[in-house]
């Protein structure tokens, strides 16, 4: 059976002040460096065989201690980054939903999924780009091949949602933990979610 560890980075000065980040190059804070190693050292217990993560500061700066902890080469992929957020990047995240309700989807359900943020892409493509990446990765995943994905909680909520068969509007706003670990199996290529937002390691 294979396996895909889908990590989320580690917290950023955004992320602790909650805005919104989309492509930024924000840093992580301290405890946010302290949460990374710590996910390092349970990725590594795990014995991966590839190490992947989105093209963005947050997530390569989290997979550093991965790489180092592994001895395996990140591979950076912009397929794996969150939703270009556009001009709604650095809003703290309630004032950006008050002040642009269209893009909520606590308010608007599935109708708010295609709304395009200017500058930015909509919640439906990069679903579809993120989803595009899974099945890529599942049609090449060795039968008992480890690969880890560092990425983002937007990217988790995706993939989680799409293996469970859920409605897509519910899953959007659902927050996903810091440098938290979620697991998909694979075999025959049929996927299920063996573990899910796995904190133990912090």
């Amino acid at each position: 059976m294979g396996r895909i560890l889908f990590a989320r980075h580690a917290e950023t000065t955004w992320g602790s002040e909650e805005r919104l980040q989309g492509w930024a190059p924000v840093q992580l804070t301290d405890g946010g460096r302290e949460q990374a190693a710590a996910l390092a050292g349970a990725l590594a217990d795990r014995d991966p065989d590839r190490l992947l993560a989105a093209d963005l500061h947050p997530a390569l700066r989290t997979a550093q201690p991965v790489a180092e902890a592994t001895g395996l080469d990140p591979v950076p992929d912009h397929a794996w980054r969150a939703q270009d957020l556009g001009r709604l990047q650095g809003l703290p995240a309630a004032e950006a939903l008050e002040q642009f309700p269209r893009f909520s989807v606590a308010r608007r359900g599935e109708a708010a999924l295609t709304e395009r943020p200017d500058g930015g892409e909509s919640s439906r493509a990069a679903s579809d780009r993120v989803l595009d990446a899974v099945d890529g990765l599942v049609a090449e995943l060795g039968a008992a091949e480890t690969v880890v994905v560092v990425t983002y909680g937007g990217v988790v909520r995706t993939v989680r949602g799409e293996v469970r068969d859920e409605d897509v509007a519910p899953t959007v706003e659902r927050s996903v933990p810091p440098a938290s670990v979620t697991v998909v199996a694979v075999e025959d290529g049929t996927r299920s979610v063996v573990a899910a937002d796995e904190t133990d390691h912090l």
